[in-house]
This record gives C-alpha cells, structure tokens and sequence, in this order.
C-alpha cells in the first residue's frame, strides 16, 4: 500500500496543468514547470513526453527554479495562448514561459521555455529527458556547440534539437543543465523537430524574443475577431482559444481533445485516446465557432467534411470519428509498459469506437451544415449531393440499434437521443433544401421525419414517470435529452418537457453539475465501476433552464459551474468528487458547450433588461 501511495503521489491533479500549442500539436505545463505530455509531430503521432501517463518512463522536460517552499502561480498572458508560471518566495520570484510558435505548414514544431528571474539570484534546473514512440524506442544523443540531439531509435526515426546557450551534460540520455540568473537575467531553450539540412531559425540570436512578439501578435489578433461582447467574456475568450488549439492548421479538423488515457475514474479501466476527430464534437465544435464569427474555422472544417463524405462508397455510413487527416482506422491498443495516470490501467491509443454505429451524428453534422449555410457560404454542388445520399441512408436506418453518443459498450439499444438526431438530420436537410433552392426527395423525407417524431413521443415516453426514456424499454433518463429543446425537437416550455426536466434534474444533477446517466439506476454501459459528472451536460442543463424562462436559476447554475473550472479556465471530460477533473484535457465537448450557454444566456438576460 505504501509502495502504491508514493507511486501515485508523483503524479499531479489534471487540472493543475496548462496547453500550448502551435496548431498542430500541443504540449502540457505543470505548475512545477514540467511539460509532462506532448505528442510530435500531430495531435495524433506518438508522444514523446509523457510523465502525465507514467512518470518513470514517459518522459519529460523539467524547467524550475530550485527554491525551497516556493508558491506556484500559473496564467495566460491576456489574450493570448502563450503560458507564464510563476515562483514566488521570500529569497526570490522567478518566471518561465513558455509557447509555441505557430508553424507554417512544412516547418518544424518549435516548443520555446524561457527561465527569468525577477527578484534576486536564483538557481534553476533543467532536465529534458524525451521517449520516443510513446516510450518504446530508445534514443542516442549527440551533443554539439549549443545544442543537444536527440536521435531516435527504430523505422520512425525522428530527431529532436535542443538548442541552447546554457552548458548541457547528458546523464542517462538525458539533457541536463544547473545554472543561475541573477535579477533581470533569462536563459532560453528550444526544442525543435529538425527537419532536413538547412540552418535552425532557432539558433539566430533574437530568435526567442521575435518568436515571442510574433507568437503573441497572432493569438491577439486573433481572439480580436470574436463577436462575443457579453458577462462572461473572459471565460468565453479562453474557451474559444481553447478550441482553436485543437483545430488542424493543416487539415481543419477539430480533435476532442490533445491527450489519451487519462481516467474517467482514478484507478479505473475508461481511459480512451481523444486525439481524433468526432463528427459529432466536430459539428458541435463548428456551431460554436460560427456564433463567435470564425467563418474561416467553419470553413476549413466543411472541406474537411467535404473531402470525408467524396471518399464514400455509395450506401455506406460515415464513420463515427477519423483521424485529423481523415484516415480511417483508428484500431486500438494498449500501451501495457505504461502503468496510467495514477495507477489507472490500461492506458489505450486508437480507440475501437470508430467501428461502432451512432446514429446521432448525422443530426448534428446537418444541423451545423444549416448553420454554415445562412451565416458563412452556400453549399456546393458536390456536397449536397454526398449530403442527400447520407440524409437517404438515414431515412433506411433509423429505426436501428445503436451504441448511442456516449459510446457504451454494452450492446446497442434504441437510444432516445439518436432517435432525435436523426429527426434533425432529415429536418436539416429539408430546411436546407427549402432554403437554398436545392433539388431533394422532399415528399420522402417529409414522411419520414414525421413517423420519427411521432414514435419519439409513442414509444420513448413514460407515461408513470412522466420523463422520456434513455432508450425504448427504459426506466432511467438521460442527460442527452437535455438536447431535445435546443435542437428544436420539442418546445421548452412544452409540458412533457418540463416534466422530463424535473425527472433529469432528480435522477443526474448534483449541486450544478450532471451526470451523463446513473449507474446507480440501472444505466447499462457494458463498463464497470463510476464516473464523474459530465462537464458539457452542465452546461446544456442550464441552457435548457434559461430556454424555460427561469434566468435566475440558469445563471446561478451557470456560474457555479465555472467555479468547477482549473485556475486557467480549462476544463476535461469529468468532474470527480472532489471536484477533481476527470477524463482528457481539456476537452472540445466542454468548452463549446460553455461558448453556447454564455452566448444564449447573455442573450435572454438582455432581453430582460
């Protein structure tokens, strides 16, 4: 037990890290200034740092100064996505910073850490240690003048440069460095992917200021093109910021989130790979960035979904998720050399549920089209023809089992809430048809999308709990319900949804906060053990109160809920407990449904004067 206790004690709270990110990847801060996660050179490619997962072999890079009883603060710089953590005790106040630069497309992936000290004279220490191929390769290093490389061992060579003009000894394969800084001084390192011959930008001498101006102008001006103008704007400016972080610069896809493994339950088995792209938190995704004003997110992500739906053979689904270039198989393994995140195994990339069946997503991936279509550009040819046969394969399909949008794996059911998507989908499409001129089967699809919106209220409501069930058959509710009013299935204020509300918020809501179903109540995940509350069901639930007509309430909920957030403003999938973050971090789903509570609740309370 104590071998156990001091095992899991190495590892931090997840909500004690921050993210950087270039676009293309990301990497994640402690407040002790470890970068304990990063993956290179995508979101998707084997990491090369991650203590996070398992703090002997995953690797790290350790940059802080060496200061007993030190307080650690941790913020953004305003506006902006650059990283500033600070240590403050009475010998002295020291700084490190770091970001990364945003790469142009065929550049390599810079991550730049820059120690000052502010007051006194401080010892620091540096200790950058990678491990190639999620930990399974091994590495050579070749130390020159002012840089290390990191050379790396198997068929996936990669070669990682460590540029610097601190004297570097190399223990173990490790980089290491003891230096001090007096008042006013800093010391910078680079590590950079080194791609082909030609002399690294980073070795100039004003590499590292310019990089920072450069790297600060760009997430400025960008969070400057935000509509958003209301209460809750430092939040919603953080979470858009967010977002844009897990959006592809190369390809416009937007991941659920940058890491994989981390637990759903300490010590638990619900660790899955987030680093691809849903078509559902995608679409999700893309809504939010449209109300915002990022047309051209928008856009790069319907070329994304353009180029998915052309790859289609005729009569096929698509898949539930892809990678961020849209490859297709995403086949699971685990990692076995790896003991997880606090002892929670197994620690799994690739994720199975690509295979599975969720009919929900064509509901949100039309309504998002919809959405792009009265405020960006008019849909092409090409893609409303790839459109129709989808909204086609729907009106087939809907009647089946599926594994639903929380992906359970304990055998298909008549989900509710895909039951309703899948009344979106057609909607959508014949709103979209309607409005845009567009040829479509609309006698069809008119029919169909009545007969599911007629068993919706047959089939899935109970008439003694006076709720609507998770699945037909049911006796237990479910938080996606909570998305029945806001895509306009049913009226907010409609009898029969106000008495499901009451049953959700009896069965799911703890304080603010919601759980997705309850296990308690006969839930079937096919999954053992808990979870915790779901941090985007949180903020549906208070946008489904606001659409009752209960402001009060809904705000009072709604910042309650933030209080839930870390000190950066970040949030994963869960919340335990203890209030502790649970799950991948931080996580698309959560944020946008931040973004779209603020937005609409700011909207009804000035309506209200």
């Amino acid at each position: 037990m104590a071998i156990r206790r001091q095992a899991v004690e190495h590892y931090k709270p997840i909500e004690s890290y921050g993210i950087i990110g270039d676009l293309h990847t990301v990497a994640l801060v402690g407040m002790d200034g470890s970068i304990d996660f990063m993956c290179l050179p995508e979101f998707d490619s084997p990491s090369v740092f991650a203590a996070l997962l398992d703090y002997r072999k995953g690797g790290s890079f350790k940059l802080a100064p060496i200061m007993h009883e030190a307080e650690h603060k941790q913020l953004y710089m305003p506006d902006s996505n650059i990283l500033l953590t600070r240590f403050l005790a009475e010998c002295g106040m020291s700084e490190i910073s770091d970001f990364m630069p945003i790469a142009e497309l065929g550049r390599s992936h810079n991550l730049v850490r820059r120690a000052k000290t502010v007051r006194g004279e401080i010892s620091y220490r540096m200790i950058c240690d990678p491990r190639f191929d999620y930990g399974r390769a091994g590495h050579k290093v070749e130390k020159k003048k002012d840089e290390v490389l990191f050379i790396s061992e198997g068929p996936d060579k990669m070669v990682l440069r460590l540029h610097t003009k601190v004297p570097v000894k190399i223990v173990n394969g490790a980089a290491m460095a003891e230096f001090k800084l007096r008042s006013g001084q800093s010391a910078a390192f680079v590590l950079e992917e080194v791609r082909g011959r030609g002399a690294s930008p980073s070795a100039r001498p004003d590499y590292v200021s310019e990089s920072f101006k450069q790297t600060m102008n760009f997430w400025q001006h960008w969070i400057l093109k935000s509509k958003y103008r209301g209460r809750w704007r430092e939040m919603v400016n953080r979470s858009a910021l967010t977002l844009k972080l897990l959006t592809s610069l190369r390809y416009g896809s937007v991941i659920a989130a940058p890491t994989f493994g981390l637990p759903e339950e300490i010590g638990g088995g619900r660790n899955w790979d987030y680093r691809y792209t849903w078509i559902r938190d995608a679409s999700f995704s893309l809504y939010a960035l449209m109300r915002l004003g990022y047309t051209d997110e928008a856009t790069a992500f319907m070329r994304w979904i353009e180029a998915r739906c052309a790859h289609l053979e005729p009569g096929t689904p698509l898949q539930v998720m892809y990678g961020i270039n849209g490859r297709r198989n995403l086949d699971e393994t685990q990692l076995r050399h790896f003991e997880g995140y606090k002892k929670s195994r197994p620690v799994r990339i690739g994720n199975d549920a690509y295979k599975q069946l969720q009919l929900d997503i064509y509901g949100e991936l039309m309504d998002s089209i919809y959405i792009y279509s009265k405020f960006g550009e008019l849909i092409s040819y090409d893609l409303w023809q790839h459109l129709t046969q989808l909204i086609d394969w729907v009106c087939e399909n809907w009647r089946r089992p599926d594994e639903g949008i929380w992906e359970v794996r304990g055998g298909m059911h008549e989900f509710l809430y895909s039951r309703v998507m899948c009344w979106v989908a057609i909607d959508r499409g014949i709103r979209l048809a309607r409005r845009c001129s567009l040829p479509a089967p609309m006698v069809k699809w008119l029919q169909i999308r009545d007969e599911i919106y007629q068993e919706v209220y047959e089939e899935f409501w109970d008439r003694e709990l006076r709720t609507f069930v998770q699945y037909k058959g049911a006796k237990t509710v479910d938080a996606a319900a909570l998305l029945m009013p806001l895509v306009r299935f049913i009226g907010p204020t409609d009898p029969r949804w106000l008495s499901t509300l009451k049953v959700i918020q009896k069965e799911l809501v703890d304080d603010s906060l919601v759980y997705r179903y309850n296990v308690l109540k006969g839930a079937d995940t096919g999954l053992p053990g808990r979870e915790g509350t779901f941090s985007m069901c949180s903020f549906w639930n208070v946008e489904c109160i606001a659409r009752t007509g209960d402001l009060k309430l809904a705000r009072f909920y709604f910042e309650k809920t933030l209080g839930y957030a870390s000190h950066l403003g970040l949030y994963s999938e869960e919340l335990g407990l203890s209030g502790e973050q649970l799950g991948n971090f931080p996580q698309a789903f959560t944020h946008l449904g931040l973004i779209s509570a603020a937005y609409y609740l700011d909207r009804k309370l000035d309506e209200e004067g």
